[in-house]
């Protein structure tokens, strides 16, 4: 095959930067100016935006994804002895927060269709020790919140959302993240909704919970210097919330732009031998399109579309439940494991031209044909 020079990356974000740049320098130059760094005016403005954008009382901004749900797991008091019933096919800082927090993450199988964990098999999971569920909006796909909601509510149950990929995601109308106690985001560059830096934010109705959460974040003070807590220093970044309140009025437009680049792949792959596309489910804002490719060796067909010029990413190669912390606990997730094998995630951004697209999947047919012929 021939090597492309022209990479397709996995995610670009210059035609995002090019269409907002006049309107982010304002902003940067506007905290620059006004000199207030940490916890400025713009901070407050955002959480005020953003709770409105949600449909939330209260939107606390924090220092990353990670700092939201361990901070928010603390906020609702889970901690040493408890179990949060979580899916083992994530990112790490899922059962991280859980860790750090001192309780101990009970993985759960996920669903073949979506990937996020699935709630049929939660129920045989819950002891006297399980105090909260975590579900992992993952890829932007809404999980199955109706069914999670039912069993929180008959075991006096705690709701913890990960929506680290699913920002402005909806299930059944309402907002990822605005169904359970707590909604955990993150800001991170290549995030839906992301800053030029690390940045997380929490989201609940909860006033209690949401006076906790704003101790925790400043080193568990209400008001400096008279600290209640042992808290954390983690405080989203003023130049972070300004440019994160020019980008929150055009996230929708972007997710519908993600569903039609999605809408697009599902047609040109659809009938593709070994490929499984992702389903464009109500609510889906595809953080990632990710497919499936059986019967093939995955790693080689990533390493294909690479020499061609194609940038693609596994999420993710290890489930949690087999990397070294969690090993000793013995769990076997079929499902998640064998996922694990058989996903790749493809370039997508809001304004990925069709002509990219194409080349994409000429590459994944041509790479599907040569990694067969030489098998």
């Amino acid at each position: 095959m021939t090597v492309r020079t022209e990479f397709v990356p996995l995610l670009d974000l210059k035609p995002e930067y090019e269409s907002l740049k006049g309107d982010l320098q304002k902003a940067i130059n506007r905290v620059v100016e006004s000199g207030q760094f940490i916890m400025g005016p713009d901070v407050k403005a955002f959480e005020a935006e953003v709770a409105q954008y949600l449909g939330v009382k209260h939107a606390i901004g924090v220092n990353s994804g990670t700092d939201a749900l361990f901070i928010g797991l603390r906020a609702l008091g889970i901690g040493p002895g408890d179990e949060v019933i979580t899916t083992p096919f994530t990112f790490f800082a899922t059962a991280e927060a859980i860790s750090h927090v001192g309780a101990t993450p009970v993985f759960v199988d996920i669903d073949k269709r979506t990937f996020n964990i699935a709630p049929r098999l939660i129920e045989e999971k819950i002891t006297g020790r399980t105090k909260a569920i975590l579900p992992v909006h993952l890829f932007g796909c809404p999980v199955e919140m109706s069914e999670i909601m039912e069993l929180a509510k008959r075991h006096n149950l705690k709701v913890v959302e990960d929506c680290a990929q699913s920002f402005g995601a909806r299930y059944e109308g309402r907002q990822t993240g605005t169904i359970g106690d707590v909604g955990a985001y993150s800001f991170f560059p290549s995030k839906n909704l992301g800053a030029y830096g690390d940045g997380g934010l929490i989201a609940t109705d909860d006033d209690a919970l949401a006076d906790a959460a704003s101790m925790l974040r400043t080193h568990g003070a209400k008001r400096k210097y008279h600290n209640e807590l042992v808290g954390y220093n983690s405080r989203l970044d003023t130049i972070q919330a300004a440019v994160l309140r020019v980008k929150l009025p055009h996230l929708d437009a972007w997710n519908e732009g993600r569903r039609r680049v999605a809408a697009l792949y599902g047609e040109l792959l659809g009938d593709v031998p070994g490929v499984t596309v992702s389903e464009i489910s109500e609510g889906h804002v595809f953080h990632q399109y990710t497919i499936r490719i059986a019967g093939r060796d995955r790693d080689e067909v990533q390493v294909g579309l690479k020499e061609v010029g194609i940038g693609t990413m596994v999420y993710y190669p290890v489930p949690v439940h087999q990397m070294p912390l969690y090993r000793e606990l013995n769990y076997h997730l079929p499902l998640a494991e064998k996922t694990a094998g058989e996903v790749l995630s493809l370039p997508i951004w809001p304004d990925m031209e069709e002509t990219t697209q194409q080349r994409v999947v000429k590459a994944i047919k041509q790479t599907l044909v040569a990694e067969k012929q030489y098998a």
